[in-house]
Parts: structure tokens; C-alpha cells; sequence
């Protein structure tokens, strides 16, 4: 029996109880602020970058193979599913996660005047234009819409790369 993809509402009910849920959680530890939540919030954020970063570098992969099969077909329609659920489920959650906690981690720890993180925010918000624009494309494919070639993928699949390496460098070697 193939499974059934729940209806928007139900998804929909899912995404607001999970945020609800993550809302109580932040705002308790807020309130109760724990000594050593500094670090277990750090932890959090890297958990969140790294599923952020992992979608990011398989979504455009999956765009590479998905440009290779026919419109309409078994291969396109499998597609359309894996690249909608790893942006819906991995993705996005991951990249509010990752912002939210980002955001607390420079407040809280009185990074906010500092210059690397001042740049390490605006390649975070190139990276979130770029997860904007997987979002299009995810958009396009499903509609049967994509204009783009395989090679065109390949290449943007390089952009998370080297943001990535590039923040990891100003926040590691935090050059100034």
C-alpha cells in the first residue's frame, strides 16, 4: 500500500505545534538560563549548520540528475518528491535553526561588535539567497518548469562550498 502525502493543513497543523513546541523550549531556557547554556545552544547551532549545509550541498545534486529525466516521468516525478521533502524537512528547519540560534549565540555572547561577524552575517545572508533561490528552482521543477542545464547546477552546487569554507574560517580564525 504507497504511502499518502498529507494534505496541507495537516502539514501544515505539523509545522505550527513543532514551532510551538521549539518556542516553549527557547523561551524556558531563556527564562531559567542555566549556567553552560552558552555552549549547548553553540552545539545546537553547529548541529543546525551542518544539516543546513548538508541539504544545500545535495539539493543541487539532485537538480544535476533531475535535468537528465524527461518531464512526466517515474525518474522526474521521484525527483520532485526527494528534492520538496529534503527542502521541507531538512532545509528550512534547519536554516531557521540555524539563524535563531546564530542570531542568540553573537547577542548573548557579545559578538555583536565584532568585524569578522559582522562579515561572517553577510555571507550567511548570500547563503540564505541561495537557499531562496534552491527554493525556486524546487518550485520550477515540480511545476515542469526548469530552463536550466545540468552543467548550470554543477556549477552553483560549488557557491555553498565556498561560503561555507569561508565562514568557518572567520569564525574559527576570527581574522579581525
Amino acid at each position: 500500500m504507497p504511502m499518502q502525502e498529507p494534505t496541507i493543513r495537516v502539514r501544515v497543523i505539523r509545522a505550527v505545534v513543532a514551532l510551538a513546541i521549539v518556542a516553549a523550549l527557547v523561551a524556558l531556557l531563556i527564562v531559567w538560563k542555566p549556567s553552560g547554556l552558552y555552549p549547548w545552544l553553540k552545539a545546537a547551532h553547529l548541529i543546525a549548520v551542518i544539516a543546513w549545509m548538508a541539504g544545500m550541498l545535495y539539493l543541487p545534486r539532485l537538480f544535476v540528475y533531475h535535468c537528465e529525466a524527461p518531464p512526466g516521468s517515474v525518474q522526474s516525478e521521484t525527483f520532485k518528491v526527494m528534492e520538496w521533502r529534503l527542502l521541507t524537512v531538512i532545509i528550512n528547519p534547519a536554516m531557521a535553526a540555524t539563524w535563531v540560534l546564530g542570531l542568540w549565540l553573537a547577542w548573548d555572547g557579545g559578538w555583536d561588535k565584532s568585524t569578522w561577524l559582522h562579515v561572517k552575517f553577510a555571507l550567511v545572508i548570500v547563503m540564505s539567497g541561495l537557499h531562496g533561490f534552491f527554493v525556486r528552482c524546487v518550485r520550477d521543477f515540480a511545476a515542469d518548469r526548469n530552463t536550466r542545464s545540468a552543467r548550470f547546477y554543477r556549477l552553483v552546487n560549488e557557491a555553498p562550498t565556498l561560503l561555507l569554507i569561508a565562514i568557518v574560517i572567520l569564525v574559527v580564525v576570527k581574522p579581525f
